[in-house]
């Protein structure tokens, strides 16, 4: 029984313990091309955060491993990604006052307090709010960090000695800079993209981050670089720490948790947004499910191993994921092969990892956030969808303009106005039936008819005490311009009663009285158990003459269609009945006729004469 529940709590582990032998190549060999790709990209992106670039590695090993136990995804790779290490930049640079140290401490919290978010959303069940940022949010926010890495890099391309804090001024120094550029380094970041391309262009299947990094170390390494002026991670070579880094928390004031409170809860909605994302289309191609609630427990608790083992943030590493499922990985057995590799390089091979130029760094950065990349995206939603169209570019110019945090801040802020607006004034339709008898909204010219002085109606969102006035407004609106006033008003109430409102019940009681002035029955049809109770608690008076409660729009219409049929027969007997009535009315005339007729004869001539 225990063993179930340690199975239950790590789902990794129940997979590893039915491992089939016949998958260790297959995962042997995805590991090894997975820290290929994650050993210089995981330094390029601590190059971000200004603190040792190291760093980056030790926020690989701890987290790989503890997803590879408690994530149910079988391809999903963690590491430092693009997103979340721009969003920790953001927020650690300018509260650090230029201090490495307080940076690496503000780094370390912030991750720890993302981490227990996450923890604490899956203890609630939170999992299901995945969608909390929309597709097209996620689009102009990708696209922003992208374009904002790629303009950070510029200065260690180029070999500009300072550079502007913000993104426009930035750009704007360019041309007016490149004469000031360092040929050396300028010569190492073109030499380094050549590598990049050709290994791509010829042998796409290589990893080409890893060829370009090695050589490019080795020519800073052999041919002592750094003393040209070209930026090298630590230009006092062999000064890196050869274990856990390990920094002074004696400095770090309490008082800053307040500045990392909203941005730590930024930073999970945005990690674990782009982690299911990942998770589910790996998941679905590869023909199994994930548990959202148990992907976001494994993203918190991977976060605090990052914490721990003093490393910054993790997410899904979509490339490295690609990588893992293109070489045919089949199991979390991957991630922990690569955490040991990158161990085993960090152990071994640390006083070459600080000869990396930070030129070359740069480059990769560039080419890696290029792949994120995806206004022809973007531009493509102008004519799918305007509103999304317009969320994902003001998401995007937010990014570039206000920065990143002040950006997902106001492009969340957007999609939350442009939720309350369709929740307050929601589409509706009229409806009516085929030549089959099925319901279909009713537009013009698609063949769909109304059923004479029956007007069926649907509300498009659920009815509560902010949208309830406009729901009345409506109905009213539309019973007062129909050609033919309706005998019944039927409501789709599946769609539109979705739990008991206090303020929705007395509208509906207004509403009952106004339509019963009209000559017109309201209809609620479906939801029929909860709606009675949910009347009878609100002490709404159910007299079939003003209301009537349907277990469908379908029972409905035979309803009506029926009461019409009666209402029919009635008339037509009360017609024949009229008839008849008339009749006899006549034939009793004409014998009072008759009879009076007679009695007006003279006596006498009614005698006849012998």
């Amino acid at each position: 029984m225990n063993g179930k529940r340690i199975i239950k709590w790590m789902p990794g582990l129940g997979l590893l313990f039915n491992y089939k032998r016949e998958y260790f190549g297959y995962d042997l060999k995805a590991g090894l091309s997975v820290a290929a790709v994650a050993l210089p990209v995981a330094i390029a992106y601590t190059e971000l955060l200004g603190i040792n670039a190291i760093v980056g590695l030790y926020a690989c090993i701890f987290p790989m491993i503890i997803y590879a136990l408690f994530g149910t995804s079988r391809q999903l790779i963690t590491g430092p990604d693009a997103a979340t290490c721009a969003v920790i930049a953001a927020v650690v640079i300018p509260l650090s006052a230029g201090d490495e140290n307080t940076r690496w401490q503000l780094a370390i919290i912030m991750t720890a307090m993302t981490g227990f978010w996450c923890i604490l959303a899956s203890h609630f069940r939170l999992g299901a709010f995945t969608d909390f940022l929309s597709r097209p949010i996620l689009q102009g926010l990708l696209n922003g960090v992208a374009i904002t890495i790629m303009v950070g890099q510029i200065s260690k391309v180029f070999g500009f000695d300072t550079s502007p804090d913000h993104l426009i001024e930035k750009l704007i120094e360019v041309p007016f800079r490149l004469m000031d550029a360092h040929l050396p380094t300028v010569l190492m970041s073109a030499v380094t993209l050549a590598l990049l391309l050709g290994i791509r262009y010829f042998r796409s299947r290589w990893p080409a981050p890893l060829i370009a990094m090695v050589v490019m170390t080795y020519l800073s390494w052999q041919f002592d670089l750094a003393s040209y002026g070209i930026a090298i991670v630590n230009k006092e070579a062999g000064n890196v720490d050869l274990f856990l880094p390990v920094v002074s928390m004696s400095g770090f004031h309490p008082s800053v948790l307040r500045e990392l409170l909203v941005p730590s809860i930024n930073l999970a909605v945005i990690s674990f947004v782009s982690f299911m994302m990942t998770a589910r289309s790996f998941a679905s191609k590869n023909g199994y499910d994930v548990d959202a609630d148990q992907e976001l427990k494994a993203l918190g608790i991977a976060n605090i191993a990052a914490a721990l083992s003093q490393g910054f943030a993790v997410s899904a590493a979509s490339s490295r994921t690609a990588v893992n499922d293109s070489v045919g990985g089949k199991t979390q057995l991957v991630s922990i092969i690569a955490a040991l590799v990158i161990l085993l390089v960090l152990l071994f091979m640390t006083d070459f990892l600080a000869y990396i130029p930070l030129s070359s760094l740069g480059i990769v950065l560039i080419v890696s956030s290029w792949s994120l990349l995806s206004i022809r995206h973007i531009w493509s939603y102008r004519k799918r969808n305007k509103q999304a169209f317009t969320l994902a570019s003001f998401t995007l110019l937010a990014v570039l303009l206000a920065g990143l945090i002040n950006g997902i801040g106001f492009a969340v802020l957007l999609g939350l106005l442009q939720f309350l607006r369709i929740v307050f004034r929601p589409s509706d339709q009229l409806l009516g039936v085929d030549e089959q008898g099925m319901v279909h909204s009713m537009n013009k010219d698609n063949g769909i008819e109304p059923i004479d002085g029956l007007m069926m109606y649907r509300f498009n969102s659920p009815l509560t005490y902010f949208n309830v006035g406009y729901f009345k407004k409506r109905v009213l609106q539309l019973v007062d311009s129909a050609p033919q006033r309706p005998a019944w008003l039927a409501v789709d109430a599946a769609v539109s009663f979705t739990y008991d409102d206090v303020s929705v019940f007395a509208a509906i009681d207004e509403l009952i009285r106004e339509l019963r002035i009209k000559g017109v029955k309201l209809v609620l049809a479906g939801r029929r158990t909860e709606l009675n109770r949910w009347i009878e608690r609100n002490r709404i008076s159910l007299n079939e003459d003003d209301l009537i409660i349907a277990p469908d729009l379908y029972f409905v219409i035979r309803l009506y269609q029926s009461r019409q049929q009666i209402k029919e027969k009635q008339k037509e007997a009360r017609k024949e009945a009229r008839k008849e009535a008339l009749k006899q009315e006549a034939e009793s005339q004409e014998a009072e006729s008759n009879k009076a007729s007679i009695s007006e004869v003279p006596i006498e001539s009614q005698t006849s004469t012998p």
